[in-house]
């Protein structure tokens, strides 16, 4: 069985369960690859940044204004300054990039990351499995390990998030974490029961596809889908616009115009006899 669990503008990924897995282990694994699918998009961004700018300064020193990041800046000691410093205009990271060797090494593990989370997997028809996220998230970390072998601060957000699940409550993805306890799953508008199998909602077809919807409880029902997509509600809207325009061109036509028409000139039938229909005056 394929689930597709969607989410609002267009995200989601795909999973493969069977008809006789209990709910609890479904909504359990969906609930696991929902969390690891937040935590690889904040470990792609914040390594996006370590390799450019380095470790993020502590949250109390980050700069307010322009001058207060010119001061972070020039309070680094030059001692602390790597050979690879680079100095971040917005005043969030120390500048201490790392090594450009170690550099493409963290950028192929983040990029294979990315790519394996990302929603374009849906089309490709490509199911996801928590084993193979974590696999590819312990990449990234013995590639930052590398970059950085004394570890990074306490509050850089790579190593909050390498670290748990639970590090994400400390970033921007905190209200998006789900738990198996308060979260529940929704198809064709009706809800999984805990402590029912697959097959009690969707039979025994083992080739069945569905779109789910995984929300907290407390949510209650998830809202229906549109009877359109978002593409096609802009191609109707294009005929639209396109149809009204013209009509409104033709209200604007003058009411005899059609006398200036081939069909409307009573010696047209003469002029097709002598072959004199298509001839025209000089520059005409």
């Amino acid at each position: 069985v394929v689930i597709s669990v969607k989410y609002a503008g267009g995200d989601g990924f795909l999973f493969e369960t069977t008809t006789d897995t209990p709910n609890n282990d479904l909504i359990s694994s969906l609930v696991d690859i929902h969390n690891e699918r937040l935590r690889s998009g904040i470990i792609v961004d914040s390594v996006r940044g370590l390799m450019t700018h380095g470790p993020m300064i502590k949250p109390d020193n980050v700069g307010i204004d322009k001058d207060d990041i010119q001061h972070n800046q020039e309070v680094i000691d030059e001692s602390c300054k790597n050979a690879n410093y680079n100095p971040d205009s917005t005043g969030m990271r120390t500048g201490n990039a790392p090594d450009p060797a170690i550099v493409k090494t963290l950028d192929r593990v983040n990029t294979d990351l990315m790519e394996y989370v990302d929603k374009a997997q849906v089309q490709r028809r490509v199911a996801l499995t928590k084993k193979t996220v974590l696999d590819k998230i312990a990449n990234v970390r013995g590639a930052v390990m590398m970059a950085y072998p004394m570890g990074l601060p306490e509050w850089d957000n790579t190593k909050l998030s390498l670290d748990s699940i639970d590090g994400l409550r400390k970033t921007k993805a905190a209200n998006d974490v789900l738990d198996f306890e308060s979260t529940s799953l929704w198809i064709a508008g009706k809800e999984f029961e805990k402590g029912k199998l697959v097959s009690d909602r969707l039979g025994k077809n083992e080739k069945t596809k569905v779109i789910a919807k995984l929300q907290k409880t407390s949510n209650g029902p998830p809202a229906r889908e549109p009877m359109v997509s978002e593409e096609e509600r802009k191609a109707m809207m294009a005929h639209y616009f396109k149809r009204q325009e013209e009509m409104k061109r033709i209200s604007l036509a003058d009411d005899e115009d059609y006398l200036n028409s081939e069909w409307a000139d009573p010696k047209e039938m003469k002029k097709s006899l002598q072959g004199l229909s298509h001839i025209r005056a000089p520059g005409l």
